[in-house]
């Protein structure tokens, strides 16, 4: 690992930032207190939202810990936003409207208004990349593109580490082109958004697996990189840092931990037969995002149009909904390829027991045993 990296984190082990209430000062707490890299979610909150956030989660431990914010969609293709690579399609209000129409029949079952898909794009960029410099926190990341060199010599004074996601090679030399400290290697498996610097029409179900990728970017990039994908073991940690990685990033493996901000549904679906594999849908969000699949993915998933941050204003009103009622069939259930595999444990004991299997296999790699 990096000194830097070392130095934020004795283990190897990252809790993956999850928007939408799931990763809560409680969660990212007890993560870096067990000795990983606890990260809050700013995606979807108000700059002072994620900064009442922050200030307790500080109550609650005094070690490093990170936010990630999203970067702002631009309006049209090749729009710029200030960053290096965060284009995308540009969507059709035509295709928007059918799509509403579509779920229509959704806001009559669950009782509710269908959300204005034209609430913003920018998702408050600006006033929290203000929050983050004025209050500096050690470490942020970055997805769904990149910023410019001047944010990175901004937060790199400010004390501040900085980490972007990529899903491919091309993306991670722009991140490192950019200054950024490392680079997330997002592998195809993982779950919730892929952070594709453009959001194009192959982006639908088609992607790199995290070994792959990790030694792609590794041999393409000098900059550390930072595995993401599926990841739900020790004895997987341990083999994207003999791919290369200096560390890993798990988010459905903490999902499942009591002080997860998930839902008693989702929890409980990453383990139920009904709910059997995930698959990557715009049908919430208009982007493409690993999900288990259920009624809801069914049946509008094939008919989403690359319409984001729209199709998740649009649908915002029915996810809430359907939280309400407790229907894990109309939630947005993301989850990556090792669901299975997530286990009840409190994040802090979770975060020993990887660092056992990681120190395990490890052994068994030099020995030649056994890691089992």
């Amino acid at each position: 690992m990096s000194s830097a990296l070392t130095d934020l984190s004795p283990l190897p082990i990252v809790q993956a930032p999850m928007a939408g209430g799931v990763s809560v000062p409680q969660l990212a707490a007890a993560v870096s207190e067990a000795g990983g890299l606890g990260f809050l979610a700013a995606g979807y909150k108000t700059a002072d939202g994620m900064y009442q956030e922050i200030k307790q989660l500080r109550g609650l431990t005094g070690r490093p810990f990170g936010v990630n914010v999203f970067m702002p969609q631009p309006e049209h293709p090749g729009a710029g936003n200030g960053s290096t690579g965060a284009a995308g399609v540009a969507p059709s209000s035509g295709a928007v409207e059918v799509y509403a129409h579509q779920l229509a029949g959704e806001a009559a079952w669950y009782e509710t208004e269908l959300g204005d898909p034209d609430s913003g794009r920018d998702d408050g960029y600006d006033a929290k990349l203000a929050v983050l410099l004025d209050n500096p926190v050690p470490v942020v990341s970055f997805h769904f593109g990149v910023p410019g060199r001047e944010v990175f010599d901004r937060l790199r004074r400010a004390g501040t580490f900085t980490l972007v996601t990529a899903t491919t090679v091309e993306e991670a030399r722009a991140v490192e082109r950019a200054g950024a400290d490392a680079v997330i290697a997002q592998g195809v498996e993982a779950g919730g958004h892929q952070g594709t610097h453009r959001d194009l029409p192959e982006n639908d179900g088609s992607g790199i697996g995290l070994l792959s990728l990790v030694t792609q970017i590794r041999e393409a990039v000098r900059i550390p990189v930072v595995a993401a994908g599926g990841i739900m073991r020790g004895g997987q940690i341990a083999a994207v840092l003999a791919a290369g990685a200096s560390a890993a990033q798990l988010g459905t493996a903490f999902l499942a931990t009591p002080e997860s901000g998930a839902s008693a549904e989702h929890k409980r679906a990453l383990t139920d037969p009904l709910f059997a594999r995930t698959e990557l849908t715009r049908a919430f969000t208009g982007r493409p995002a690993r999900a288990l699949v259920n009624r809801f993915l069914r049946e509008h998933g094939p008919y989403a149009p690359a319409a984001y941050p729209e199709i998740h204003h649009l649908t915002a009103p029915l996810r809430k909904a359907a939280a309400r009622a407790g229907d894990p069939q109309g939630l947005a259930l993301w989850a990556g390829q090792g669901h299975r595999m997530a286990r009840e444990l409190p994040a802090g004991r979770l975060v020993e027991v990887l660092a056992g299997e990681l120190d395990a296999a490890r052994t068994a790699l030099s020995t030649g045993g056994d890691a089992r």
